[in-house]
């Protein structure tokens, strides 16, 4: 076990790679951007049947004005996850999950939701909600691990546009906090 310094409350955690002595998790800030972008599009680079890439600069920045988006840095201050939560009343919302790709299987990804969750407890939500791409098939068993259920299916509004032939939908998945 170790332990691992969030915000707003000591974690303890148990972290499958030595490498990674200790982990800092913070809000991102627009000083960040430079290092967010290339983590976020290369989490997402899997998701061939969008054109484009997942984030840019003004997109970022939009996000980072609603809501937070919460980074997982090792002790050199490298950027290795990121997360964006935002308050909608009284629950809160969980998106953009990015873990660096040469970091995956770490449970970076379980970590960072369960820093953002606390995050989004301290700000008085009492639910959390995630919405996953059907065209993500792998993702709702991941969330069902982390305590997510679906409660059912929205439309999908993409900020770049699907190949030719795409049909996606959004599943929404919650947790009661």
């Amino acid at each position: 076990m170790q332990a691992v310094h969030v915000p707003g409350l000591t974690k303890m955690t148990k972290t499958p790679s030595e490498a990674h002595s200790s982990l800092r998790v913070r809000l991102a800030t627009t000083a960040d951007l430079a290092s967010l972008i290339p983590l976020i599009n290369s989490a997402y680079a899997i998701e061939t049947f969008l054109e484009g890439t997942r984030t840019d600069q003004d997109r970022l920045t939009a996000m980072m004005q609603k809501g937070n988006v919460l980074v997982a840095e090792d002790s050199s201050g490298q950027i290795l996850a990121c997360v964006y939560t935002e308050v909608r009343g009284s629950r809160g919302y969980l998106g953009q999950l990015a873990v660096d790709p040469a970091h995956h299987g770490a449970r970076l990804g379980r970590f960072v939701v369960e820093a953002a969750e606390d995050h989004l407890r301290r700000q008085s939500c009492e639910a959390v909600d995630i919405t996953v791409l059907s065209m993500r098939t792998e993702l709702p068993p991941i969330y069902r691990r982390f305590g997510y259920i679906e409660t059912g299916v929205e439309e999908f509004h993409p900020t770049q546009p699907l190949k030719a032939g795409v049909d996606c939908h959004c599943i929404v998945m919650s947790k009661q906090l």
